[in-house]
């Protein structure tokens, strides 16, 4: 028999609604009643007073149970749940506790073995300069200092004699001395590791992500723990085209297997290049899988060279022959089940064949970690999760469906942004101007299947794939900023015409080819359905409907919706190194899951600042153009605006796809050059309106965070909501100033926001928690109305109550529900508004907050 006792609440839940109730006593249930209690727990873990009632009246069973019992049975379940779930939340978090704990003293081990070498290299070198000064007439001196830097020099590659390609033995030595090599810097000193900045360990971090210093190629190592065993993980890994977004093919062309269970494999991989500017790069390695005797698992790499040894790769034209230093996966079983991952990425990827202002791209470890060494830690973490039910995604679709969608515009994008010959891709004749470079492919059946030729994408007149693209320079634009109102604002730089054009090559009618308009925004709206997104929100997948209206009668296909598949990632601002990217591709209304896709967007990629000669005048540049004016001009730009604090260069890339009929082709070409060149020029006008340092005077964001006016701002607030309601807003000394004030308002847990007192209340500020709940940034804050974000009930209570905010200054609203920026339903418990008045007590705005807001 189970036994319940009423009178005892679980929590502060309990306590409030048993007041009344004699502590004394006790309710014993049946097995039946329990039984029945929980299936409507459930469906329904809060069931209201009219919902009880129904229940008891429906289950006989219960009847000799007061309401009130049933209640705190309801109470005392919730609280139950809860603290499982926060038993078993904490019993991960110690878990993920001793796992970081255990790493960190490896890292302080080989920590301080980096220092005891280092202070003896600097000892040797005081002794060696002591000598070389007191023996002036030494004409050594120069080869001793230089032989100290030698000495320092990480990661000296070195020769070895030609292996024999059909001697198995020849290859188990290089794997070996990959093997120690790839330990040495996993867990060892053989690297000068650096914190990645931003990536502090944590309970609730991914992991110990560093980067290289000082070291012959770009490296990146992290440290991290996934519930996954050794073998699986393993498995995920070495599959890298499901993770790698760059890994265009892997081909495993030879297996040895060696004699303590593991094997050598001889791999060729062709990676994408991220801009059209430069050639794409291809791998020849070898891959060594092998246990430890503490029972880890090591899967390690290196290039196969003529200073390794080794058979000689198959060459590939169009592609830069990179090389792997020695990298890999150290895999270690955890107590309790799961995995320690410790994974390196050392890489060359021969930046001196490619132009100099894009060189950043191909020396900096932060972009390596993010792509390659973050990526597959993430990937991971995220197979983890769904494999134990941690994540489920609305539509009735799978997680692995969605991901395979998600890598499927990638893929494509790549395929398009670099348009390899041996995929049907040939150069068209330019109009005499090179800004925009025009492919076609006549053959697109290998890019998008077999299948693709039955459906309506070509028409019995036969067509292919036009592809135009450009790239170009940006001038200290944050990416992750721009890609997100590129997302947020189809409208400042999308042709609906162009729009409806894609999508009607989905439809069995054509519909013409468009002129572009200058200026020109889609006429009806855009709305984003969320599908699915990753743990850490840095890639999301979204369905994107066009609400289409048309022009007259006969232009049928614009007033119909059109949708896209959207890919977006990167549009952290925090996050060092990250490649930000908008990838989407028209699908049609029944959105099958082997639909054909063809991706276009944007892909904005930073370099890192240089202390010399980097350009930092705040516009935007075509790339080709610096290329050939060369480092001069860029000196010259310096000089223009060097008191310019702000210093960040990215390379933007643009690709846009189209499909054609053969006796259309030159059309769609001129349509599609044209139509790139106004999405270039609407890009640089969103580029110059939102850099930092004209942020705010370019688009009228006078409440932007840090801008004097927002600390005035918080302290109004902050003054009105003590002067109404009579309690302090924010928990500050009295002595604080408006930058603490600021602080306090903008880290405030619920979301508070502004808008202005009109007839139509547009809002003008929001602290963190309100742009997160609104889904949104201070960019698009301006262009969102209160009325917007309102349901109908929400909409008449606040009307039912202005009258007495204006009259008593402040209003309680109830709980309800409102609309984010991209549609979703937001619930809260409890809103409050308030007058915000001036230093003068004349009114300023209106105020909002929302109490324990969450999505829905």
């Amino acid at each position: 028999m189970a036994m319940v006792a009423a009178g005892q609440g679980a929590g502060k839940e309990a306590g409030k609604t048993q007041q009344g109730i004699d502590a004394g006593k006790y309710v014993r249930y049946t097995p039946e009643q329990v039984e029945a209690l929980e299936r409507v727990y459930s469906e329904c873990p809060k069931p209201s007073s009219m919902r009880r009632q129904q229940l008891i009246r429906e289950c006989p069973i219960l009847a000799n149970i007061e309401p009130k019992q049933i209640k705190v049975w309801f109470q005392n379940r919730r609280c139950r749940e809860k603290q499982r779930k926060e038993a078993s939340r904490l019993q991960t978090v110690n878990r993920k506790l001793t796992a970081m704990n255990k790493l960190l003293m490896e890292e302080n081990d080989r920590l301080q073995k980096q220092v005891s070498q280092l202070v003896y290299e600097n000892g040797y070198m005081r002794q060696q300069l002591h000598t070389a000064s007191v023996a002036t007439t030494d004409t050594s001196c120069e080869s001793v200092v230089t032989s100290g830097q030698h000495h320092h020099q990480q990661n000296p590659t070195p020769q070895h004699p030609q292996r024999d390609a059909n001697n198995p033995a020849g290859l188990l030595a290089i794997a070996e001395e990959t093997l120690a090599e790839f330990l040495s810097k996993a867990t060892g000193t053989a690297v000068d590791w650096v914190q990645m900045v931003g990536m502090k360990p944590g309970p609730d971090s991914i992991g110990i992500i560093a980067v290289s210093h000082n070291c012959s190629g770009v490296a990146a190592r992290a440290c991290g723990l996934v519930s996954l065993e050794p073998t699986k993980v393993a498995e995920i890994l070495k599959d890298r085209p499901s993770w790698y977004r760059d890994c265009r093919c892997l081909d495993v062309l030879t297996v040895i297997p060696t004699g303590n269970g593991g094997n050598i494999e001889l791999i060729y991989m062709q990676t994408y290049a991220p801009t059209t500017l430069a050639s794409a790069r291809d791998f020849w390695t070898l891959r060594y899988t092998t246990g430890l005797e503490d029972g880890s698992l090591v899967i390690c790499e290196r290039s196969l060279t003529p200073s390794t040894g080794g058979p000689a790769g198959p060459p590939a034209s169009n592609f830069v022959r990179a090389e792997m230093l020695p990298s890999g996966y150290l895999i270690r079983p955890c107590e309790g089940g799961g995995s320690m991952i410790h994974i390196v990425d050392h890489i060359d990827l021969d930046a001196w064949s490619v132009p100099e202002v894009l060189r950043p791209l191909y020396e900096s470890p932060k972009i390596l970690a993010q792509k390659m060494t973050i990526a597959a830690l993430r990937h991971i973490r995220q197979i983890a999760q769904e494999t134990s039910g941690e994540i489920s995604y609305g539509g009735g679709r799978q997680p692995a469906v969605l991901r395979t969608f998600s890598q499927r515009l990638s893929r494509g994008f790549n395929d398009a942004v670099n348009g390899f010959t041996d995929d049907g891709w040939s150069l068209m004749g330019s109009d005499g101007v090179e800004d925009v470079t025009i492919t076609i492919n006549s053959s697109p059946n290998k890019l998008l299947g077999s299948h693709v030729n039955s459906s309506t994408m070509f028409s019995a007149m036969g067509g292919g794939i036009l592809c135009a693209k450009a790239s170009m320079l940006l001038q200290n634009v944050p990416p992750a900023l721009l890609v997100r109102f590129l997302r947020e604002h189809r409208s400042e730089w999308a042709d609906c015409g162009v729009d409806a054009y894609s999508a009607a090559s989905l439809r069995a009618s054509p519909y013409a080819v468009p002129g572009v308009r200058a200026s020109s925004g889609f006429l009806g709206g855009q709305v984003i359905l969320p599908l699915a997104h990753t743990i850490e929100h840095e890639e999301f997948l979204e369905v994107i409907r066009l609400e289409g209206h048309g022009f007259n009668q006969e232009e049928v296909v614009l007033s119909r919706d059109m949708y896209l598949l959207q890919l977006c990632s990167g549009v952290d601002e925090n996050a060092v190194g990250a490649c930000a990217q908008l990838v989407f591709a028209p699908i049609d209304e029944s959105f099958a899951d082997d639909a054909p896709l063809l991706p276009s967007g944007f892909r904005v990629i930073p370099l890192d600042p240089k202390t010399q000669d980097s350009p930092t005048v705040n516009r935007t540049l075509d790339l080709a153009s610096t290329l050939e004016v060369g480092s001069g001009a860029a000196a010259r730009s310096s000089g223009e605006n060097s008191s310019n604090t702000y210093n960040l260069r990215s390379v933007l890339t643009i690709a846009f796809q189209f499909t054609y009929e053969n006796h259309l082709q030159e059309s769609v070409a001129a349509m599609a050059r044209q139509y790139v060149r106004s999405v270039v020029a609407s890009v640089q006008r969103v580029a110059m309106a939102i850099a930092p340092s004209r942020l705010g005077s370019q688009i009228g964001m006078k409440h932007h965070p840090g801008s004097p006016e927002a600390h005035t701002l918080a302290r109004w607030i902050s003054r009105s909501y003590r002067f109404h309601i009579g309690v302090d807003l924010l928990r500050a000394d009295s002595q604080a100033g408006s930058d603490s004030l600021l602080k306090l308002l903008w880290h405030h847990s619920d979301a508070i926001l502004c808008c202005s007192l009109k007839s139509s209340p547009v809002f003008t500020f929001a602290n963190q928690a309100g742009l997160d709940m609104l889904e949104t940034t201070f960019i698009a804050l301006q262009d969102i109305t209160l009325e917007k974000i309102l349901d109908d009930s929400g909409r008449k209570v606040l009307c039912s109550e202005f009258t007495k905010i204006m009259q008593q200054g402040f209003a309680y609203l109830p709980a309800g529900i409102c609309l984010s920026s991209m549609g979703r339903p937001v619930s809260y418990e409890q809103a409050v508004a308030w007058k915000v008045l001036n230093e003068e007590d004349s009114h300023h705005c209106l105020a909002f907050m929302f109490v324990n807001w969450s999505f829905v």
